[in-house]
C-alpha cells in the first residue's frame, strides 16, 4: 500500500473508538451549561482580521506568531479564530443580544486555529468549549462561571481540582503597575526573547505570560512586586466577593499572582483550573473577565466574563488519569444472515427496529456465520439474531446471547420487546 496523503501536522483523526468519548464529554457540557441558563451560539470560524488584532493585542503571541491570516479573492484579511470570545463579542453586538436581560449567557463549541507548536494535547486545529457572560459586572458570576466549570470537570470524574486566582486591576489601577513593569523590564531586558524585549515598551504585562524558559526565569528572578499591591478599592472589593462567592459555592481555589493568561482584554478576574494529580502541566482550562471588550467593538460599556477549554487538552487529561467514561457505543443487536432470502429480511428487521430506535449491526454480503459471528464478536455485541432457512419459514430469529451462549427462538414480530422496548 502506498498512502500518498496524511494529515497537516498539528491536526489529529477523531476516530470512532474516541469520537464516542468527545461526543460524551460535549453532551455533559451542554447539559450542565444548561442548568446555568447558557444558550448555545455558532458563529463563522472565520472573522475580519482585525477582529482579532484589535480584541486579543498586537503584541500577543497569538497575533504576532500564531494566527492562520489569508487574503480572499478582493483582497480583504481573513483569519481563522484563533479563541471564541471576539467572535462572540462581535455576534452579541452584530445580532442585538444586548437587548435580551442581563446577564446574557452563551457557549459555544468549535474549532480554533493556531499555528504554535504541536504537544501532547495541543493542536494547530484544537475544538473549544467556551462561555461568555454579558451584561453584569458581580463578582458573584465570576464564581458561578467558575463552579460551571468545575461542575463540567467534576462530573466527568475529574478529581484533585482548584482553580488558581488573580486579579489584574482595571484601566484605574492597572496603567501604574504596567508603568513599574516597563521601567524594570527596559532597564533589565538583557535575556528577554525578542518579543519581549518589544513587549516591555509596548505591553510589559504579557512578558509574565512568555513561554520562552529565558523569560520566564527573568520573570521569577525579578523580585516584582505584585500587581494585588496596587489595585484600587473597586478591584480590591471585587476580588474579595469573588472569594466570598468561590467558598460559599465550595469552589478549592488559590491565589496565584502572576497568573495573567493571554489575552489583552482581560480585566480584573483571570482564572485557571487545575488538577492537583497532573504534576507541571496541570492547567486544564482558563478564563477571565473583559469588561472594556463590548464597547472596544463599538457597543455600550458592557461587563463581561467567560472561559474557555480544549477538547483535546482534557481528553489527555481523562486518558492520563484513568477515567473510565461510559462511552461504549456497542450495537443492542448483530444480524446474522444466511442466504440471499435472509438477507432481505435482516435488512427490514434492521430498519424496523431501528425505527424502535434500536441499534442493528449487520454484513451487507454473503458471508459464512463463522466470518459474521467474527464481525459481531468484534463489535462487542451481547446478543445476535440468525435467521437461516428455518427461521425465515418459521418467522423466527435464534437469539443468541454472546455472553453465556445460551439461545433460543423469538418471533421476528416479538424481537423489539425482547430487547426492552
Amino acid at each position: 500500500m502506498n498512502i500518498k496523503y496524511t494529515s497537516p501536522r498539528g491536526t489529529k483523526d477523531v476516530l470512532p473508538a474516541e469520537t464516542a468519548k468527545w461526543q460524551y464529554i460535549k453532551t455533559v457540557a451542554r447539559q450542565v451549561l444548561n442548568s446555568f441558563g447558557y444558550e448555545e451560539i455558532i458563529v463563522p470560524m472565520f472573522e475580519h482580521t482585525d477582529l482579532f488584532i484589535r480584541g486579543i493585542g498586537e503584541t500577543s503571541d497569538i497575533v504576532t506568531k500564531e494566527m492562520y491570516t489569508f487574503l480572499d479573492k478582493k483582497g480583504r484579511s481573513l483569519t481563522l479564530r484563533p479563541e471564541g470570545t471576539a467572535g462572540v463579542v462581535r455576534a452579541y453586538l452584530q445580532n442585538g443580544l444586548y437587548n435580551n436581560p442581563a446577564p446574557v449567557k452563551l457557549f459555544y463549541i468549535g474549532s480554533m486555529f493556531r499555528y504554535e507548536r504541536p504537544q501532547a494535547g495541543r493542536f494547530r486545529e484544537h475544538v473549544q468549549v467556551g462561555v461568555e457572560a454579558f451584561g453584569s459586572a458581580s463578582a458573584y458570576l465570576d464564581a458561578e462561571v467558575i463552579a460551571a466549570v468545575v461542575t463540567i470537570f467534576t462530573k466527568l470524574g475529574l478529581t484533585g481540582l482548584i482553580t488558581q486566582l488573580n486579579s489584574i486591576g482595571c484601566k484605574d489601577c492597572r496603567p501604574k503597575y504596567i508603568e513599574f513593569l516597563r521601567a524594570h523590564f527596559v532597564r533589565n531586558n538583557a535575556g528577554l526573547c525578542e518579543a519581549c524585549k518589544v513587549r516591555a515598551e509596548k505591553n510589559p504585562l504579557r512578558i509574565l505570560d512568555c513561554k520562552e524558559e529565558s523569560c520566564k526565569k527573568i520573570v521569577a528572578n525579578g523580585k516584582l512586586p505584585k500587581m494585588s499591591d496596587y489595585l484600587c478599592v473597586n478591584c480590591k472589593n471585587h476580588f474579595e466577593e469573588l472569594k466570598d462567592g468561590l467558598q460559599l459555592l465550595k469552589v478549592n481555589y488559590k491565589l496565584n499572582d502572576s497568573l495573567v493568561r493571554g489575552f489583552d482584554y482581560y480585566t480584573g478576574t483571570v482564572f485557571e483550573v487545575h488538577s492537583e494529580k497532573l504534576g507541571a502541566q496541570s492547567a486544564i482550562m482558563g478564563g477571565g473577565r473583559y469588561n472594556n471588550l463590548v464597547e472596544e467593538f463599538g457597543g455600550e460599556k458592557t461587563p463581561a466574563v467567560g472561559f474557555g477549554f480544549g477538547l483535546e487538552r482534557l481528553v489527555s487529561v481523562i486518558d492520563a488519569l484513568e477515567i473510565k467514561l461510559p462511552v461504549e457505543n456497542i450495537p443492542d443487536l448483530f444480524i446474522v444472515h444466511l442466504g440471499k432470502p435472509s438477507m432481505m429480511k435482516a435488512l427490514k428487521l434492521a430498519e424496523e427496529l431501528r425505527q424502535a430506535g434500536k441499534c442493528v449491526q449487520m454484513v451487507y454480503e454473503e458471508k459464512n456465520i463463522k466470518n459474521q459471528m467474527k464481525a459481531a464478536d468484534v463489535l462487542k455485541v451481547k446478543l445476535v439474531a440468525i435467521i437461516g432457512e428455518n427461521e425465515l419459514k418459521e418467522g423466527v430469529v435464534t437469539l443468541k446471547n454472546m455472553s453465556d451462549g445460551s439461545q433460543k427462538p423469538v418471533k421476528m414480530e416479538n424481537l423489539k420487546e425482547e430487547l426492552g422496548g
